[in-house]
């Protein structure tokens, strides 16, 4: 049995100290769990944005923002760890580049050695839905109607044209879309966000029939490029950007500093080596740059409506009292652009526009890259692939009915393996030893609930180590000490240590300095990659 009882699991009974206690019956909660894709630390008006994202704000005011939240540094590990509260090698995603089929962590989809959140909420009574980005493996049994999913609609790829299935990942062939394990083809005339919105909203209002509970996963594909929207969401948008993506990061810094949410003193990090000044552009670069954050702006404010929908949606339904909303992005800001570099640069300049006048239609395929990110990432170093801040460092918001600290920041560092296990608490559900007659390996993540009622105020200890590896990037955190390598996992001499908390801009390495937390955070380093049989696999 869980620690806490059913009463005090269910996030509904939770009230402030002056109220009285709920003294009817209440049901298990409904979760709904909103993962934008590839989205900046920065970019939501209520982390200091200038992008309306009104909705998502008011679930901040009615929940709590957590500033020390670390994802994975790309998608698909991302969604596999989410998933089922583990290690993403432990999952099957030890890369989502390097995909074997059948090698151990490496095999591209959900392992047999790790269970889903519908999975172990479906024991529970619970209805579970699914919209939107997959990335977990393609085969039949593969997909989430075998996931514990009992409705989905879904994008096969990591990434694909907002308005149609001409994709980019599989060259010459479409995008591939799947309703309930059958694929289908994409709706004529639908714009991704939108349609997994119909589709989602369509669950809930179905779902409601059978009076269960219900977990929703939208795994929305925004913002992410393609950047592809309706210009009456990003055409407001130009005239805010046109001094550039340097000016923007400060701005964001600061902004960052007013909301309360970085130190008054937290310095900007320096730029990416790879980053073009912005006064050295021509005017027709700095148009095209600037039309690119106003895109991107664009589909952030889309997202933000079709939030508010679903919320809406909730409280229509007399959903939205029983509801914890979770609002999170997967990893930090993008900076690839594939028409320009990369294996697909060929298939797409041959299939789309990216003129001037064409940028943001269904014909173009465009990317605010490298420039941009930095200013989605700030106040962190680097983006979207790197285990430094930046590219793991991310937006959380978590919205509880009665949530007893509403509007309220937390600093505590959590992680992306820690809401599965919050979920089975909020859920009373219980976390199973074998699942199909196999063993299932143990949660790696620890509940955030007592957090969330604050009977703690921190969910990992100093003394507790928590460490991931993508694509040769890898970090071991530890208290106040943090050990990275910028994607040369094999050479130890490439790691660096980091105080995080004097310095958060990981600009000091003080290995040197401290040669013994160095070698603690090396030897954690080495147990991990022995353990969970890490490879390098460029050879």
């Amino acid at each position: 049995m869980r620690t806490f009882s059913l009463i005090l699991l269910l996030i509904l009974c939770w009230s402030c100290k002056d109220s009285n206690p709920i003294e009817t019956a209440v049901k298990p909660p409904n979760i709904l769990l909103i993962v934008a894709d590839d989205m900046g630390y920065a970019d939501l008006g209520c982390f200091g944005s200038d992008i309306l994202t009104p909705n998502i704000d008011a679930l901040a005011a009615e929940g709590v923002r957590y500033t020390n939240f670390y994802s994975a540094p790309s998608c698909a590990p991302t969604r596999a760890s989410l998933l089922t509260g583990t290690d993403n090698h432990m999952a099957g995603v030890g890369s989502q580049f390097h995909r074997t089929g059948d090698q151990w962590g490496y095999e591209g989809f959900l392992s047999d050695r790790v269970v889903t959140i519908p999975q172990v909420l479906t024991e529970n009574n619970y209805q579970n839905y699914m919209v939107g980005k997959w990335h977990l493996g393609s085969k039949a049994d593969q997909l989430p109607h075998q996931k514990g999913f009992q409705k989905s609609f879904i994008l096969h790829q990591g990434g694909g044209n907002h308005y149609n299935a001409l994709g980019f990942e599989a060259l010459d062939l479409p995008s591939t879309y799947s309703y309930n394990g059958n694929t289908v083809k994409w709706p004529e005339n639908g714009y991704s966000t939108n349609v997994y919105t119909d589709y989602l909203i369509d669950f809930i209002k179905e779902g409601k029939k059978q009076n269960k509970p219900f977990f929703a996963y939208a795994a929305y594909t925004s913002p992410h490029w393609p950047l592809q929207v309706d210009s009456s969401y990003w055409k407001k948008y130009e005239a805010k950007y046109a001094d550039g993506y340097e000016a923007l990061r400060e701005r964001r810094l600061e902004a960052l500093k007013e909301k309360g949410i970085i130190a008054k003193d937290h310095p900007l990090p320096e730029l990416h080596p790879n980053i073009t000044p912005w006064d050295s552009l021509s005017t027709e670069q700095q148009k095209i740059e600037t039309r690119k954050m106003a895109l991107y702006a664009g589909m952030l404010e889309n997202l933000d409506d079709n939030v508010g929908r679903l919320v809406t949606t909730l409280k229509e339904n007399d959903m939205y009292d029983n509801t914890i909303i979770v609002f999170m992005s997967d990893n930090g800001a993008a900076y690839r652009d594939f028409y320009n570099s990369g294996p697909f640069t060929e298939f797409l300049q041959t299939n789309y526009d990216n003129s001037y006048d064409n940028m943001g239609k269904a014909s173009s395929f465009v990317s605010y890259g490298g420039s941009w990110a930095e200013a989605g990432s700030a106040p962190f170093k680097y983006y979207k692939q790197y285990t430094f801040e930046g590219g793991i460092r991310v937006p959380l918001i978590i919205r509880a009915p009665n949530e007893i600290n509403k509007g309220s920041l937390n600093r505590s560092f959590i992680t992306l393996t820690d809401l599965a296990p919050t979920f089975y608490d909020a859920t009373n559900s219980e976390y199973p030893e074998t699942y199909n007659d196999t063993t299932i390996y143990p949660l790696r993540g620890k509940s955030v609930l007592p957090l969330l009622k604050g009977e703690t105020t921190e969910v990992h200890t100093d003394d507790e180590a928590w460490t991931m590896e993508h694509h040769h990037h890898a970090l071991v955190r530890k208290g106040q000490w943090k050990l990275v390598n910028p994607g040369m996992m094999w050479d130890e001499s490439k790691f660096a240590l980091y105080n995080i908390i004097e310095d958060p801009n990981e600009k000091t390495d003080i290995k040197t300095t401290h040669p013994e937390i160095y070698k603690e955070l090396l030897d954690i380093w080495k147990t991990f990659k022995k353990d969970y049989k890490i490879k390098r696999y460029d050879q």
